[in-house]
């Protein structure tokens, strides 16, 4: 199978050159658990073309600083190229940013939260259990995070898989449609979690929230578990299922 991580922003110009691109900390997140998987990136936010979607097999759309409702020349294309993507059944994963842009383009709202920004790691309570968690049995997982705009409503179809008091609507599967998002970031180490925070230390955040959440990520998350119950979407819905 082919994964077309569409990358929809960079990590902040002052670490870019010391961390991997989005999407390709996608591919060293996934490819352990699915292997054959090949990836290709489109950073549409650079300007690149949206791929045919005939020639894709399933899609992926990374995090980024924008938001859904900004007014960026990329962003309503992109909303329309989900939802096609979307009749066509191609099965698509977004996370965080991508997380708010498969909803927003499936019928959710999305707007920046008054609750302000999520750091850290956050722990999730799991509503319901699809099949591509396999055999997960446990009530909590774990992720970091680093958000200020959430979804506040459930596409139509659509259901809460996890879910905080901090973000209500955390992970979403949306039924027939054939895709699965995620607020929190399995992609991010520890490392680039800190980094990122980091750059805002002593300007959107204060050294001491900084420190509390790079110190929460001492506490291990659940990285690779998700990136094995992406794979499992993946084999579910994907042309590599049909073989």
């Amino acid at each position: 199978m082919k994964l077309t991580i569409l990358e929809t922003g960079l990590p902040p110009e002052a670490i870019r050159d010391d961390w991997p691109r989005y999407p390709a900390m996608f591919e060293e997140l996934i490819s352990p658990h699915m292997p054959g998987l090949t990836c290709e990136s489109i950073a549409i936010s650079q300007g690149a073309s949206f791929p045919e979607l005939e020639e894709v097999d399933a899609l992926l759309v990374t995090g980024s600083a924008a938001g859904v409702y900004e007014a960026h020349d990329w962003m309503n294309p992109l909303l329309n190229y989900i939802q096609r993507a979307a009749a066509k059944g191609v099965p698509q994963i977004g996370v965080c940013f991508g997380h708010q842009a498969v909803a927003k383009a499936l019928g959710a709202k999305v707007e920046k939260s008054d609750k302000g920004w999520g750091l850290g790691r956050h722990v999730y309570d799991v509503c319901e259990r699809p099949d591509w968690m396999g055999d997960f049995s446990d009530d909590t997982f774990s992720l970091g995070v680093s958000h200020q705009d959430q979804v506040l409503s459930l596409p139509p179809g659509a259901s809460v898989v996890a879910r905080s008091d901090f973000c209500p609507y955390a992970v979403l599967d949306y039924g027939s449609v054939p895709a699965i998002s995620f607020q929190g970031h399995p992609e991010f180490s520890q490392g680039f979690c800190c980094a990122l925070y980091n750059v805002r230390r002593n300007t959107a955040f204060s050294a001491e929230r900084v420190d509390d959440a790079c110190g929460s990520l001492d506490t291990p998350v659940d990285n690779s578990l998700v990136g094995a119950w992406m794979s499992n979407f993946l084999r579910r819905w994907g042309p590599a299922q049909e073989s």
